[in-house]
C-alpha cells in the first residue's frame, strides 16, 4: 500500500506564512501527479495546488500568488509554501497521491490521501 503523510500545519497570524510537506511512499515503477486539496469547517473540499510528474503546477486561482508547490522527487516529498497567509486560507488541508504508469501495477494505480494537516490564520 502507498502511505501518504502531510505535516507542517499550525496556528499563525493574517500575513503569516506556513510550509506544509507531504510524503508518500514510493512504490516501483510508479509515477506521481501530487496534489494539495482544504477542507473548511461546513464547506466542500477544494482543491488548492498540483505538481505533475514533470513538475508542471496549477493553482486555485484563490492561492495563487501567496502559495508555491514544489517537489524533492529524490525523498517523494512535496512542499506547500504558504505565504501572506488570510484567515479564509483557515482549513485542513490534505495530500493526495495519485499513482499510475504504464510500469505501475494495476492493482496499485489509484489515489492515496493523507490524514491531513490543520492550518489555522488569525485575523
Amino acid at each position: 500500500q502507498v502511505r501518504v503523510v502531510e505535516s507542517g500545519g499550525g496556528s499563525v497570524q493574517t500575513g503569516g506564512s506556513l510550509r506544509l510537506s507531504c510524503a508518500a511512499s514510493r512504490y516501483a515503477g510508479c509515477s506521481y501527479d501530487m496534489s494539495w486539496y482544504r477542507q473548511a469547517p461546513g464547506k466542500e473540499r477544494e482543491f488548492v495546488s498540483r505538481i505533475d510528474s514533470l513538475s508542471s503546477t496549477s493553482y486555485a486561482d484563490s492561492v495563487k500568488g501567496r502559495f508555491t508547490i514544489s517537489q524533492d522527487n529524490a525523498k517523494n516529498t512535496v512542499y506547500l509554501e504558504m505565504n501572506s497567509l488570510r484567515p479564509e486560507d483557515t482549513a485542513m488541508y490534505y495530500c493526495r497521491a495519485a499513482l499510475f504508469g504504464r510500469y505501475c501495477p494495476f492493482h496499485i494505480r489509484n489515489d492515496y490521501w493523507g490524514q491531513g494537516t490543520q492550518v489555522t490564520v488569525s485575523s
